[in-house]
């Protein structure tokens, strides 16, 4: 397993904005990367981790976004998270799965992402979906 290095990931602002997730501890099998302001509950995280279940690999990524806003109650201003978005991607590959299909698989997943295909997009960013 490769050493756990800084992951640089875009945001989707109007001019994007690259943030660094830094190394962080590793507990329980799960690898954690974090993007601080200094609020450490506002902590942005990815966590990756791998476990098997028979003959299946079973990698996983999850986003942890939190919102934090300050809180002001008898003149003391705390920090509050008011809400978070996640992201959790888990993916199944068979132990006799090639790395071309899994590659594969990675980059069906990456290419729906793209804001061009504005089907998904349309769901996904604006919360849109189909009348029956």
């Amino acid at each position: 397993m490769p050493a756990p290095t800084t992951l640089t990931v875009n945001d989707r602002a109007a001019t994007p904005v690259a943030h660094d997730f830094i190394p962080g501890p590793r507990q329980d099998g799960v690898q954690y990367f974090l993007n601080s302001d200094g609020v450490k509950i506002g902590d942005k995280t990815i966590t990756i981790s791998q476990r098997q279940a028979g003959t299946k690999y079973k990698p996983r990524l999850v986003f942890t976004i939190p919102v934090v806003q300050t809180e002001t109650i008898n003149g003391i201003a705390s920090p509050k998270v008011v809400r978070t978005a996640y992201a959790d991607l888990t993916f199944t590959f068979d132990e006799q799965s090639s790395t071309q299909e899994r590659s594969d698989l990675i980059g069906f997943v990456q290419g729906i992402l793209d804001p061009a295909k504005t089907t998904v997009d349309a769901v996904l960013s604006d919360l849109e979906w189909w009348n029956s």
